[in-house]
């Protein structure tokens, strides 16, 4: 059997829901921060090499839904980062606007659906990073009304009140105030992102939450043992939750050789006083060290990470978050938003159901959503 000719069919009928992709933040580092300018500086179109997502590529990859992530650095901090989240949602809004026919923007997953089976990439936002909300619990119910559905409690930093997953640990996982963001979450139907946050916080707001979790953008630590995996007894817990860990495609996340490379590059970023956990920084440091070179991760890979999810959490609560254009390399195989066929195809070939693909490809994601907005009714 052609299982890539299946796979195209699945993905056509059944919407392939992407839990993350920092396309937003490329096109502002390609024309700077003015959405305006950074959405009219790179034609989509066209097609654009230089990143791993534009339009051609998200129709190859029958990409149906797309969280795109109004990310913030966490070198913006205070109201310059709350000023940069909403340039990033402004952002996401134009690039809807210049191309209609190809992006429907959509706060639901009706919405969602509808832009879908209209020929349209379903547009969904996600903002990543607690400390855009510079404190404030209006600032995040004002993100909700702009439209964004979900907000990554932290990045590589600690927040005033969450731990990172790599950062050191100060707060024991969430503040009282940590507490009140994950409950004013649950109250305006705002979805609580727990990829990036330390095991202790994952445990909390799993602990304090009234609906269910994403992880937008994780794998299996079991499998890989990086700090911003998911522990097994983390993902053990999703069933009573009701929630979805979206396995990201990141190399040093998902295979064992990168990351033991990406540990020797820390150790010499450390040594030369360079912060591995600043994304820019760690790939220039990359690109002129003279240390091995990087392994290179596989699409078999992710297999691994997706079927141990499956064998911990459950059919129900696995889904796909590939990270791209917000990780310079990605596995052989999965390069840029066109591969998503070959995935379905390897799982296919595996004795994967249509079904249970359907169910990883977006079902159990859009279920999350609906249940965020029935919790907040």
């Amino acid at each position: 059997m052609d299982h890539r000719a299946v796979a195209e069919a699945l993905l056509a009928a059944h919407p392939l829901v992407d839990g993350h992709n920092d396309l937003p933040w490329a096109l502002r580092r390609l024309a700077g921060p003015e959405p305006a300018a950074a959405v009219a500086g790179t034609d989509l179109a066209a097609g654009v090499p230089a990143l791993q997502t534009d339009l051609p590529r998200l129709r190859a990859g029958r990409v149906g839904v797309q969280f795109w992530s109004v990310y913030v650095p966490c070198s913006f901090t205070g109201p310059a980062a709350t000023a940069a989240v909403l340039e990033q949602v402004e952002l996401v809004h134009r690039l809807a606007e210049r191309y209609p026919a190809d992006l429907g923007l959509a706060t639901t997953a009706d919405a969602a659906e509808a832009a879908f089976a209209a020929g349209r990439v379903g547009s969904l936002l996600g903002a990543e990073g607690g400390h855009c909300l510079a404190g404030s619990l209006g600032v995040l119910a004002a993100l909700r009304r702009l439209g964004v559905r979900y907000l990554t409690l932290t990045h590589n930093l600690n927040t005033e009140w969450a731990d990172s997953a790599t950062d050191e640990p100060v707060h024991g996982g969430l503040t009282a105030f940590g507490h009140d963001v994950v409950r004013e979450m649950n109250r305006v139907g705002m979805v609580v992102d727990l990829s990036h946050v330390a095991a202790t916080t994952m445990r909390a707001a799993l602990a304090t939450t009234a609906a269910p979790v994403l992880f937008t953008h994780s794998s299996c630590r079991t499998v890989t043992d990086h700090p911003r995996n998911v522990p097994d007894d983390v993902l053990a817990a999703l069933p009573a939750n009701g929630g979805v860990c979206m396995v990201t495609f990141v190399p040093r996340f998902v295979s064992d050789a990168v990351n033991a490379w990406d540990g020797l590059l820390q150790d010499a970023m450390t040594a030369a006083g360079a912060d591995h956990r600043d994304l820019r920084a760690r790939d220039g440091f990359a690109r002129t060290w003279d240390g091995p070179p990087c392994p290179r991760a596989t699409l078999a890979d992710v297999v691994a990470h997706v079927e141990h999810a499956r064998e911990v959490a459950g059919i129900d609560h696995v889904g796909i978050g590939g990270d791209f254009d917000g990780t310079a390399d990605l596995p052989a195989g999965l390069e840029d938003v066109s591969t998503y066929p070959a995935l379905f195809a390897a799982l296919l070939d595996r004795g994967w159901s249509a079904d249970d693909c359907a169910k990883l490809a977006g079902r159990n994601a859009l279920r999350v959503l609906r249940a965020a907005d029935e919790v907040a009714a």
